[in-house]
Parts: structure tokens; sequence; C-alpha cells
């Protein structure tokens, strides 16, 4: 079962664990929130689940599952990296409290300016 091993397991990325049959239990969730690190009201994106703030990057440790809200965590995820998947990118990230690494597509609204500083960092 997926949610048997332990929390802070040693694969590279989280995200990478719920592609193919494991995205059936994505919960869609497109909500608006003020980011708890550069404390901007962020807005629904609209064409698929607001995951992290468009302005610094910064995501929340919320989920188990994608949309599930149960991750007791609730730490910070600091944008460390960018890398290419498929026609797009996807934002590395580490939990600030955690230490665990998830990775996020980036979405049509984000600012660019941090996108190309993950990129030479």
């Amino acid at each position: 079962m997926l949610l048997s091993f332990p929390l802070y397991h040693k694969q590279k990325s989280y995200a990478i664990m719920f592609m193919g049959d494991n995205m059936k239990n994505f919960t869609m969730r497109d909500e608006g929130f003020i980011c708890e690190h550069c404390q901007k009201e962020v807005l629904p994106l609209g064409y698929t689940a607001r995951d992290h703030c468009p302005y610094c990057l910064y995501s929340k440790h919320v989920d188990i599952l994608p949309g599930d809200r149960k991750n007791t965590c609730q730490g910070l995820l600091r944008p460390i990296g960018i890398e290419k998947f498929k026609d797009t990118f996807k934002i590395i990230y580490q939990c600030e409290l955690c230490h665990e690494k998830h990775k996020n597509i980036v979405a049509k609204d984000d600012d660019i300016e941090q996108i190309i500083s993950l990129s030479i960092e």
C-alpha cells in the first residue's frame, strides 16, 4: 500500500510516486490563499489545482496524496531548483521542517524572474 512506507522515505521526489495508477487518488483543489512566505494574496488558478505561490514560488507541505490535505508536517516548501518535464518545467522543493523533497509543475502565472533564478542557482 502506498502509505505503508515511512514519511521520510529516500526517494528523490514524493511527486514521482503519484504518477501512473496513483494519480487516480488526485483530489482537485484550486483554492486561493495568503502565502505564508511573502504574505501576498494568491487567487485560484482556474485551469488546474493551485499548489504554490506565483510570486515567490513557495508552497506548503499539506498533502500526502495530491489534494488530500492530510499531511501533518505543514512546513513551508522552499523552491530549490527547476527541471524540464515534458513540454514544461517542474519546480523542485525542499520542506523547511522535515526536509522532504517534492516537485510541482510550473503555473502559467508564475513569476518568470523567480523561475530563471532557480535555473541558475
